[in-house]
């Protein structure tokens, strides 16, 4: 056998099909999600009842209410994600060699998946959905936000882990200075937590004008998710200072990868998501701008986890070089 095709494969390098099922995975995950925060600003979360994981009891909906149909694409979407997710993990396995990155991501992502599933339904059961004011509610979503952003996080991960030509392999890495990338990961984690506080607040309690909004944010008898709302807008500006440190260290700080392009996208994103959040408030977060307020936010995540990937998890090459 030649030198050339020995060595490829002994490095059992990823097929094209499978970074791009693993990137479509990623998006269709995120579709998902925000399928999701539909269903909330619409208070379609008790479409189908308490029945979970069948609808109102039964599998197929006839003469089926808007709020039903909306919960119940839902769940056949977040189904079809659990298999997608399952393939993704059977294709990673039997396309890498042992020791690769991507095998842990995906598993990772596979449990994440499955905690997603359980979390999802407690919140049927538990009634936390539609008008629901429980004081369970706020710390559950929290809960459950956090799930979707590992999961997020893992699938993210797994595509770039397939997607890298160098340093995929558990040891071919050196790990650089993980303090401070993964300080700005949680920060971003935290501020989306809030951002979904914020948006529950809104969707229990909205406002009939900007004016009447501000006010109630700092008014005692005010229920205590509307005065929160401001603790969103202010720990994004608060975070914006470590993301902006991150950014010059990624630029700096290119041993092996050229970081500028990415960087530069994660700036876009977040002077984005800064202008949207902006508009959330004057146009009193319409069902529409919070759907696209999330998928800036989603995507700004992913690019971050990508970021702070390259930033922490170099090939040892790098290192050598710069010897």
């Amino acid at each position: 056998m030649p030198l050339a095709a020995a060595s490829v494969d002994a490095q059992r390098l990823p097929s094209r099909a499978l970074r791009r099922f693993a990137w479509g995975v990623l998006a269709y995950f995120i579709a998902v999600i925000l399928w999701g925060a539909l269903v909330r600003a619409t208070g379609s979360g008790a479409g189908c009842g308490d029945h979970w994981p069948l609808c109102n009891g039964t599998v197929i909906q006839h003469s089926a209410s808007e709020a039903t149909m909306i919960e119940f694409t839902h769940r056949i979407t977040s189904g079809i994600s659990f298999f997608s997710v399952v393939g993704l993990l059977i294709w990673t396995f039997a396309a890498t060699r042992r020791g690769h990155l991507a095998r842990s991501a995906v598993v990772a992502a596979v449990i994440f998946t499955l905690v997603e599933a359980a979390l999802g339904a407690l919140l049927v059961k538990l009634g936390l959905t539609a008008g629901s004011q429980s004081p369970l509610r706020a710390p559950y979503l929290a809960l459950h936000l956090t799930n979707t952003l590992l999961l997020l996080a893992a699938l993210t991960l797994t595509a770039h882990m397939l997607s890298r030509s160098e340093g995929y392999l558990r040891d071919r890495i050196r790990v650089v200075a993980p303090a401070g990338a993964i300080s700005c990961v949680v920060i971003i984690l935290i501020v989306g937590v809030t951002g979904s506080l914020a948006a529950l607040g809104d969707t229990l309690f909205p406002a009939s004008s900007l004016s009447t909004a501000l006010t109630e944010d700092f008014s005692s008898t005010s229920a205590w998710l509307v005065r929160w709302r401001w603790t969103h807008p202010t720990v994004a500006f608060l975070s914006s200072v470590f993301l902006i440190w991150l950014l010059v260290r990624a630029v700096k700080r290119s041993a092996y990868w050229d970081n500028r392009s990415l960087s530069a996208l994660v700036l876009i994103l977040l002077a984005v998501q800064y202008l949207l959040g902006l508009l959330d408030v004057i146009l009193l977060a319409p069902v529409w701008l919070q759907i696209v307020h999330l998928l800036g936010a989603d995507v700004l995540w992913a690019a971050l986890v990508v970021l702070a990937a390259r930033l922490t998890l170099q090939p040892k090459e790098a290192g050598e070089r710069r010897r």
